[in-house]
């Protein structure tokens, strides 16, 4: 269980450091590496707690376009990440325009899918 959750927080600190080397407006301007460890955490707890909210009340909107509003609501999480980051923890990670929280999604989906596939093995 332990081993899964650290996984997971490195496959989360991997992807966010892709959106923020690939998209211009995602920037983390923290003065430790720690902190992004801490961004990863929030990350993974909007995802777990609030993002699952989300997709029930967008359920219709889901159907109407096929899923494609999911890559919407991983840029509000993504938003919602740095909002709170900043807000609350003082972390330095910031997404300037909801157009790069869209990308930044996007790169984030797509790296974290890929880490997943390769990070987890068949341990059940």
């Amino acid at each position: 269980m332990l081993v899964r959750i650290i996984i997971r927080v490195v496959i989360n600190v991997l992807a966010l450091l892709a959106a923020i080397w690939l998209i211009p407006g995602i920037d983390f301007v923290g003065e430790k590496w720690w902190m992004l460890i801490i961004v990863a955490l929030i990350f993974g707890v909007v995802n777990a707690l609030i993002r699952p909210i989300v997709m029930i009340f967008s359920c219709p909107l889901l159907i109407l376009t096929l899923g494609l509003f999911t890559i919407i609501i991983n840029a509000a999480m993504l938003m919602l990440t740095a909002w709170i980051s900043n807000n609350v923890f003082n972390l330095g990670f910031y997404v300037y325009d909801p157009w790069a929280a869209v990308w930044g999604a996007l790169v984030v989906s797509v790296v974290s899918f890929v880490l997943t596939l390769l990070l987890s093995g068949s341990d059940d």
